[in-house]
């Protein structure tokens, strides 16, 4: 094999190269755009519309968490 640090390859290689290049600019990509989503996200501070945390669920039937076994059975929620 060839060492990685020769800056010329032979040019049975050059379209694995490319393929090679091809991907890292995809991924360079992705990495931009994802660091400009979050700072886009940080920076607008819109409100959330559909929070995770309904109060219907569960959880916020109980003023502490309910200890193990408290129910025979597991309780209905509805909206």
């Amino acid at each position: 094999g060839m060492p990685r640090r020769y800056s010329d390859y032979p040019d049975a290689y050059t379209t694995w190269n490319v393929i090679s290049t091809i991907g890292s600019t995809i991924s360079l990509l992705g990495i931009i755009f994802f660091f400009f989503i979050i700072w886009e996200s940080l920076v607008s501070q819109r409100k959330v519309i559909f929070p995770i945390q309904l109060n219907s669920s569960i959880e916020w039937l109980q003023n502490t968490p309910p200890s193990e076994h408290s129910y025979s059975e597991l309780p209905l929620l509805t909206n």
